[in-house]
């Protein structure tokens, strides 16, 4: 099986699930990559109509959905800063057919011993583990009807190869308008690092911020009043390279057709290069996820009607999806970016100077003063680790000039 057959089909989950998570005036944070081969999975096991959507879901047919679930953890976990992980954990009332349990990946194959405390214990201590802790608890509820659990851990680490400035901004338009806000500031020659994109969202600014090993995070920032759906989908679009979403950089894009919180123009410098001037805001966003509302997005549909059972290739016990559900993390600052997620599916029975400066040079400058989108991105493969919107961010608070200013930078407090 290709690898792009693959990430087109993870990238292809994660715009559906834009459609449905970003929503206006609530941040989000969600990871494909922690939800697709979990599905991938079940389809292997599913029959009947169960099979059929979620094989719909994962883009697959689902004879060939395990073999791609193994193929996407394995790439992923190759990817320097990223780690991730698979684990299974059974009743001892059911018997796992030893075919789905051979087509597992790497993973770790635990008991539940049904003493809910015991089994919560254990579980929370692998999302933790997996994730660095990120995550410090698994998102299931357990009950006397668990039989099986299917979960996946990611963790996404990276530090930007050029960090950012610490600073403040009071925007003068949009919701965060008037309040002084802790920002974000850089530099850079490069203005291919940015670019504007066309397509069902109107322009969208679209800034990649790379980190070391691989990693980069586009912001996204939308025409005012477009939906935060419609401008995740656009970026994940232009990530895939598919649909009709046009992308022009900055470096050839003329000042008449500037993106949402860009201008684009010429400067006398005393230096050749051009000016690619950014500004954003820190952020930290957590959301938690009902994969079975709406459970079409997912394929779970039929595979939550606890009046039948739906993975006869899993086991010869009933089993049905009794709860899916996802808690994810990212963190954007100056110094680098990290996310994290864990996925469980509950199986239940059933400058200035006086003189001109010589050099006339492309300046463009872009602010992030409003609610934006950002994805987390392979930049090799093109897979979208991770997406999200950002809704609020922090006022500025004035530092405690006692406190050690020495203190290791962390993401997350």
């Amino acid at each position: 099986m290709s690898g792009r057959a693959v990430v087109g089909a993870v990238n292809a989950l994660a715009g559906r699930w834009a459609s449905v998570a970003a929503v206006a005036g609530r941040s989000t944070v969600f990871s494909p990559v922690g939800v697709w081969p979990l599905l991938g999975l079940l389809a292997a096991g599913a029959g009947g109509a169960a099979r059929a959507e979620l094989a719909a879901a994962v883009g697959l047919p689902a004879e060939a959905a395990a073999e791609g679930a193994r193929q996407l953890l394995a790439d992923v976990g190759r990817i320097p800063g990223v780690s991730t992980a698979v684990g299974v954990w059974t009743d001892r009332r059911i018997v796992l057919d030893p075919d789905w349990v051979a087509a597992l990946p790497e993973h770790g194959l635990g008991e539940l011993t049904g003493v809910a405390a015991v089994d919560r214990a254990r579980l929370d201590a692998w999302a933790a583990k997996v994730t660095g802790g990120l995550i410090p608890a698994m998102p299931v509820e357990l009950d006397e009807e668990t039989r099986l659990v299917l979960a996946s851990g990611l963790s996404i680490r990276t530090r930007w190869i050029r960090p950012f400035t610490d600073a403040t901004i009071v925007p003068e338009h949009g919701p965060w308008a008037g309040r002084l806000l802790a920002a974000l500031t850089r530099r850079t020659a490069l203005l291919d690092r940015a670019a504007v994109l066309r397509g069902e969202a109107g322009a969208v600014t679209e800034l990649s911020v790379l980190g070391h090993d691989g990693i980069e995070v586009r912001l996204l920032l939308g025409e005012e009043g477009r939906t935060p759906s419609a401008v995740l989908r656009t970026g994940i679009e232009a990530v895939s390279g598919e649909g009709a979403v046009e992308r022009v950089t900055a470096d050839v894009l003329p000042a008449a057709e500037a993106g949402p919180g860009m201008t684009v123009g010429w400067e006398r410098s005393r230096q050749p290069e051009p000016n690619l001037w950014i500004t954003t805001v820190p952020f930290t966003v957590d959301s938690e996820h009902d994969l079975l509302r709406p459970s079409a997005t997912f394929g779970l549909t039929t595979a939550a009607d606890l009046d039948q059972s739906h993975f006869p290739g899993i086991s010869r016990n009933p089993l049905a999806v009794g709860s899916a559900r996802q808690r994810a993390t990212a963190a954007f600052g100056a110094e680098g970016f990290e996310a994290a997620a864990v996925t469980a599916i509950v199986l239940a029975g059933g400058g200035t100077a006086s003189r001109q400066p010589p050099y006339r040079v492309r300046d463009v400058a872009i602010s992030f003063d409003r609610p934006f989108g950002f994805l987390a991105v392979h930049r090799s493969s093109r897979l979208v680790l991770a997406a999200g919107w950002v809704n609020e961010t922090l006022d500025y608070q004035q530092p405690d000039l006692d406190e050690d200013f020495e203190n290791e930078f962390h993401l997350h407090g």
